[in-house]
């Protein structure tokens, strides 16, 4: 048995740049890991996938299938059907990341399974596979096998790591309400936006430390979209902002909105936020 942790992320950018021809939306993000975490434990059986699942402590955790369709048990039918064997495992999953929220839990799900069979089973295969494999299950599973501070491209799968920064504070406020990540990017199609995040810029100001800078040119172009569903996401960032955040942006598709700090303020600015579920974190 050994255990895995699922750690959530969060785009600091959100840019589309393009449709491509198999449906996928080609994007420019620059994500980042943090250190809220679903806990995952992994044992062999001798054949199939089992999957048993805590999401009691989660907003939206009804809504989270169990079998099949759980991106954790799609993992390991995919890592089966690269190796060619029945690698069975049996997974019990906690989940403390929250559903349909743009924190990909359910991508850092799959990729801790992937990384936690390689280790069970002794498969020895490269990060490089591991992504590969991901990259069948979902856009964000690649970037969750990574971690860390990468700029991904193509549909999300393109990963190039980033210089470590800051390990800054967080407060991640999600209001009520859910978004469908398809609906989000179909209702963008509708009415791109007319701005756009200059990644390679910001990147360029993480690098040198030049923060208050980089943070100006934060932006996610699916935050407009949000907001006509879920107006409560500009409320979200006006009193965070407003409490003293250094930045402050819908995650994802949404609806969750991240805010930066230092550990001295991250109390204060998470107060600022009521009536939403709330998580303090930092950067991993």
């Amino acid at each position: 048995m050994l255990t895995e942790l699922a750690r959530a992320k969060i785009n600091l950018t959100l840019d589309i740049t393009g449709l491509r021809s198999d449906g996928y939306h080609e994007v420019s993000m620059i994500m980042q890991t943090l250190e809220l975490a679903d806990e995952l434990e992994l044992r062999k059986i001798s054949g199939g996938v089992e999957l048993r699942m805590d999401a009691t402590g989660i907003a939206g955790g009804d809504k989270i299938p169990a079998g099949e369709k759980n991106l954790a048990w799609r993992a390991a039918i995919e890592l089966q059907k690269f190796c060619g064997k029945d690698l069975g495992v049996s997974i019990d999953l906690v989940k403390k990341i929250p559903a349909a929220a743009g924190l990909a839990g359910g991508s850092a799900d799959a990729a801790a399974v992937l990384r936690g069979m390689n280790r069970l089973y002794e498969l020895n295969l490269p990060e490089s596979d591991l992504c590969t494999i991901g990259g069948r299950v979902g856009s964000d599973v690649p970037f969750c096998i990574v971690g860390g501070m990468c700029l991904a491209e193509g549909r999300g799968e393109i990963l190039t790591r980033l210089t470590p920064v800051e390990k800054f504070s967080v407060v991640l406020a999600k209001p009520d309400g859910e978004i469908s990540t398809a609906w989000a990017y179909k209702t963008y199609d509708e009415n791109p936006a007319t701005t756009h995040p200059p990644n390679r810029d910001i990147i360029d100001l993480l690098e040198r430390g030049e923060y208050a800078a980089a943070f100006k040119n934060f932006g996610n172009v699916l935050e407009g979209v949000a907001l006509k569903k879920i107006p409560a996401v500009g409320d979200c960032k006006r009193k965070l902002i407003a409490a003293g955040a250094k930045v402050a942006l819908m995650s994802g598709s949404g609806p969750t909105v991240f805010a930066l700090t230092d550990a001295a303020h991250v109390e204060q600015i998470a107060a600022s936020v009521d009536g939403t579920q709330k998580f303090i974190t930092r950067f991993h």
